[in-house]
């Protein structure tokens, strides 16, 4: 705000020189700012100096001008002698000294990052956490599928559920068998036994195929059922009565319905009883069953027919399969025998 500099008018204080003046052409002349105009720049910036010598400051166009009031106070203060910066020119100030009248770049602000840090800290805790518990949630994605695999169970055994239980107990049982007899030969095979046994039935095998040619080729599930009927006789699974009885089955089936001769016929049950039976029962079966075959034989010589006939299917032929059986259990035991002992050797060393 400027203050303009006007002359005193009171009654009580009269300077008469300034009417007397010379100078005076009108009576209410205004002294013009043209004939004051200032040319030169401010030599101070501050507003107090500008105020003491009647200068003022814009703050709104930035216009530097001189008021002077006339005597009488007719006059309006004008505003004249304005110096536009533009009117200026370019400073003079040195270019090495340029750089210090530039605006200071604020001060980066980072209080904002705390707050983001605060927020990513808590979100990673939280994609940690849930990456930590990745078990239980396939733990419990795994007891919904058991659940439901339960409940599809519960309900086909509701239906069809007695069979399977049965069928069930029948897989046990047989599984329970199977390990119970691999332990018994595994534990105490009678090695001297079953090497008698293999002996004496290969010797009824024997004579009966040079009587009869492919009398063992011939009837393989016929010998399968007698090593069968003979290892249940052993274990006491059947009685001795039914023992016989089916000895005696085999051979009708094979002599009335398969049309086979004596030899053929009389085969399964002479290798079973030469196996299993008691000492007398082993010679005596095995004397008769070689008369009979001396007697085939002397019978087909008779006929004429002295020609071998040619087995081609030798070469092919295979053991019968109860022989095979206690081959393999001595097999089983002596290599079971022979692992324990290196294993107790090993452990002494």
């Amino acid at each position: 705000m400027s203050r303009p500099i006007t002359t005193l008018s009171s009654p009580t204080l009269k300077i008469p020189s300034f009417s007397r003046l010379s100078l005076q052409t009108h009576k209410s002349q205004t002294i013009s700012s043209h004939s004051l105009a200032i040319k030169a720049r401010p030599l101070c910036s501050h507003n107090q100096t500008l105020k003491r010598f009647g200068l003022f400051l814009d703050s709104r166009d930035r216009k530097l001008g001189f008021r002077v009031n006339a005597e009488n106070g007719e006059g309006e203060s004008e505003r004249d002698g304005v110096f536009d910066d533009g009117e200026r020119g370019e400073s003079t100030m040195p270019e090495r000294f340029r750089y210090l009248t530039k605006e200071a770049p604020d001060p980066p602000v980072r209080w904002p990052w705390f707050v983001a840090l605060g927020f990513l800290i808590y979100a990673w805790r939280a994609v940690l956490f849930e990456l930590g518990n990745w078990k239980r949630g396939v733990i419990a994605i795994i007891g919904f599928v058991g659940y439901l695999l339960k409940l599809l169970l519960a309900v086909v055994f509701h239906f069809i559920g007695d069979p399977i239980t049965s069928l069930i107990r029948c897989i046990e049982t047989a599984i329970y068998t199977f390990q119970a007899f691999y332990s018994g030969i595994v534990r105490s095979a009678p090695v001297p036994e079953l090497t008698l046994i293999i002996m004496l039935a290969s010797a009824v095998l024997a004579i009966g195929e040079a009587a009869a040619p492919n009398s063992v080729s011939r009837q393989p599930y016929l010998l399968t059922l007698s090593g069968l009927i003979g290892y249940a006789a052993v274990r006491n699974y059947i009685s001795e009565p039914l023992f016989w009885t089916l000895l005696l089955g085999l051979y009708a089936f094979s002599r009335f319905i398969k049309k086979r001769d004596d030899v053929t016929s009389a085969l399964p049950a002479a290798a079973v009883l030469a196996a299993i039976g008691e000492p007398w029962v082993r010679v005596l079966v095995m004397v008769s069953y070689l008369a009979l075959a001396i007697s085939y034989h002397s019978k087909q010589l008779a006929k004429g027919k002295e020609e071998v006939e040619v087995v081609t299917a030798d070469t092919s032929s295979r053991v019968p399969v109860p022989l095979l059986c206690a081959a393999l259990a001595i097999g089983i035991h002596v290599a079971a025998k022979w692992a324990g002992y290196r294993h107790l050797t090993w452990m002494l060393v």
